[in-house]
């Protein structure tokens, strides 16, 4: 039986698991929530580097992404650091939506699944 590998494990949720060389994170969020939506994206992206680089992969190796805005007018904004992060011609399949998160202070909410 293939080992699920759990990184940062809580009660309720895993930063990362990762099953048969596929990675799965977590919504990453903001861990200051006073910048604005340039500032939170980076923040974000900072994060699921650091979680990509625990299990031995990176952004270009991205499969989906699902993202969450506060507002969707922020869309633009975010576009702007996202497409800087993400290397040229590997682009995930990816879903951006307007939600209501879970803390005020949030402006979007970032998932990634990766694989090896």
């Amino acid at each position: 039986m293939s080992r699920i590998i759990r990184t940062e494990a809580s009660p309720i949720l895993s930063k990362a698991v990762e099953y048969h060389g596929f990675v799965y994170t977590m919504g990453v969020v903001a861990r200051d929530t006073a910048g604005d939506i340039t500032a939170q994206t980076k923040d974000i992206l900072e994060q699921i580097d650091a979680l990509l680089e625990t299990h031995g992969t990176d952004n270009t190796r991205l499969l989906q992404a699902q993202i969450w805005l506060k507002d969707i007018s922020y869309r633009e904004a975010m576009n702007k650091v996202w497409t800087a992060w993400l290397p040229e011609g590997l682009a995930p399949a990816r879903a951006c939506v307007e939600a209501t998160l879970a803390d005020p202070g949030y402006l979007v909410e970032i998932m990634i699944t990766a694989c090896r």
